[in-house]
């Protein structure tokens, strides 16, 4: 991992990028302080997944810290839910600010608040949509009741509950999740800034102010878990509060193209648009991967393409994703084997061994066919252990 991270450091962090990460800082400055970054971004991962056959579904998982001094995302995926039948299912990203104390409870308890609003038999699709909504403020609530008074920090959140007929989407902030279909992008969350007019309205009727696009100049999310001084506008519920704990939910009819459901936080969302990851995993799973490696591949190539935040993202693939293609695997055999053979050549004609930079802007410049969609040649820093352009080193999930 460390050679990795040497890599990342050699290869994408030249001047330009310093300067863009203090400018980055100066923007995310808010009540709780600066979020520094570190001199070499924390690539260890430990990916992991599961399948429940019964209902043909499969998950995959992976984290990474990335540059920032600490990691403050969490996780939760439950391929069954306790008192409920087989097929319904339930995942969550939280991304932490000031702290990883929200989205670590979150994780582990906001799983258990959705399982009590449900009950034995939800009524679908109202009667669940109304059942999330709740079951976060009441998370939101006990989160309130066990925070020390006057620390800061919450959590942003996407959570996706599966039903055999419906797909639940329920987020607050900016971690998004987007569903592909049919092979194209058929669904994506939309963040809560404050300057969405629903959210800016809310936000004045309160007594707020929103300041460089930041509510009161300080916090870029209008709706999140915990950040409880901007809960405080009295003779209001708690969902028309300065920052709401309400999600926004959806519910999405099942079909029989839906391929594969992505949830992250914004730190993936910040190196790659919707449509490029959609055609990333699609690429990948192609190729056999299986889901769990590919969110691991798929954070690798976001630190590449420049993500200073922390990152997680959660891969739910369904019946209809797509499946191994020959075709596709002796393509990418291919490629890396052309790869090779020219890091090979450049390395060969250098009169001094070339900088990994050098090795990779050639390549860069050059018109490389068949690489992968959306990620590029960023994508292809796992070539092998063998390679110059140095593997990522995955590690096993901790009993």
């Amino acid at each position: 991992m460390a050679a990795f991270a040497r890599l990342l450091e050699h290869l994408l962090w030249p001047a330009c990028k310093k300067q863009e990460a203090e400018e980055e800082e100066e923007g995310r400055r808010s009540h709780h302080g600066p979020r520094s970054l570190l001199d070499a971004p924390r690539c260890v991962q430990r990916p992991h997944g599961g399948a429940a056959a019964s209902c043909g579904l499969r998950f995959g998982a992976s984290a990474v810290q990335g540059w920032r001094a600490h990691m403050e995302d969490a996780h939760c995926a439950w391929l069954e839910l306790p008192g409920l039948p087989p097929g319904w299912a339930f995942f969550a990203v939280l991304d932490g600010h000031g702290g990883a104390r929200a989205a670590l409870f979150g994780a582990r308890h906001l799983p258990g608040h959705v399982l009590e609003a449900l009950g034995p038999s939800p009524g679908e699709p109202e009667g669940v949509r109304g059942a999330l909504r709740g079951a976060f403020l009441s998370a939101d609530a006990r989160l309130r009741a066990l925070w020390p008074r006057g620390e800061p920090g919450g959590t942003t959140a996407v959570a996706l509950l599966v039903s055999p007929r419906f797909l639940y989407l329920a987020h607050c902030g900016d971690s998004r999740a987007m569903l592909s279909r049919a092979g194209a992008v058929a669904f994506s969350t939309e963040d809560h800034r404050p300057l969405r007019p629903r959210e800016r309205e809310r936000i004045h009727n309160a007594g707020g102010t929103i300041r460089r696009r930041r509510l009161e100049g300080s916090l870029a999310v209008s709706r999140a878990l915990g950040d409880f001084a901007y809960k405080e506008a009295p003779g209001r519920p708690p969902e028309l509060q300065l920052v709401s704990a309400e999600p926004e939910v959806t519910a999405l009819a099942r079909q029989a193209e839906d391929e594969f459901l992505l949830l992250a936080s914004d730190g993936v969302w910040d190196a790659m648009s919707g449509a490029a990851l959609a055609g990333l995993v699609a690429s990948r799973l192609r190729l056999g991967l299986a889901p769990e490696l590919l969110c691991a591949q798929l954070l690798d190539t976001c630190l590449c393409k420049g993500s200073l935040d922390n990152m997680t993202c959660i891969l739910v693939c369904f019946p209809g994703a797509p499946r191994p293609c020959e075709e596709a695997i002796r393509k990418e055999l291919a490629l890396d084997t052309a790869l090779g053979h020219r890091v090979a050549a450049l390395c060969s004609s250098a009169q001094e061994p070339p900088s990994l930079n050098t090795v990779f802007w050639t390549l860069a410049s050059e018109d490389i066919p068949d690489l992968p969609p959306g990620g590029g040649l960023h994508c292809k820093a796992q070539l092998g252990p063998e390679s110059p352009l140095a593997p990522t080193e995955t590690l096993p999930l901790e009993a």
